[in-house]
């Protein structure tokens, strides 16, 4: 990965699934890194999710990673113009792989999804994905 001693890299890029998306993330290599998908349609949602991540280097090629953590979502769906808005809140998990070469990390991350409110349901989103790296 991108990290020399206590340092910081911040990786700006797209995913492709569900959702598609934009995707931040800041590798921390000293401790827990962090992962931000922002994604929507105009005309029907937006949705957050950020995510804790562990990440550990599959032997022997430090360039192939794992990674997996805890996270929060909230999204809001457009129903209509008569109705109210779905407000979405809910905990999530995310397990994946990426390949560092240079400056460009290649992706790929299930992510399953518990939906607290406004009722309970579960599904899984994940998908494939790229980041380059400023740092």
């Amino acid at each position: 990965m991108l990290q020399h001693g206590n340092s910081q890299s911040v990786g700006i890029g797209a995913q492709f699934g569900d959702p598609t998306g934009i995707t931040l993330r800041i590798n921390n290599s000293a401790g827990l890194s962090y992962d931000i998908l922002a994604a929507w349609n105009v005309n029907d949602y937006f949705f957050v999710n950020v995510h804790g991540l562990w990440n550990h280097t599959l032997a022997p090629n430090p360039r192939l990673t794992y990674f997996y953590g805890p996270g929060l979502f909230a999204g809001v769906r457009e129903r209509g113009r008569w109705e109210e808005d779905d407000v979405y809140l809910g905990i999530s998990g995310t397990i994946g792989l990426s390949l560092y070469i240079q400056r460009l990390e290649l992706f790929g991350q299930l992510t399953p999804r518990l939906s607290v409110a406004p009722g309970t349901n579960g599904d899984v989103g994940g998908g494939l994905g790229l980041r380059f790296y400023l740092n």
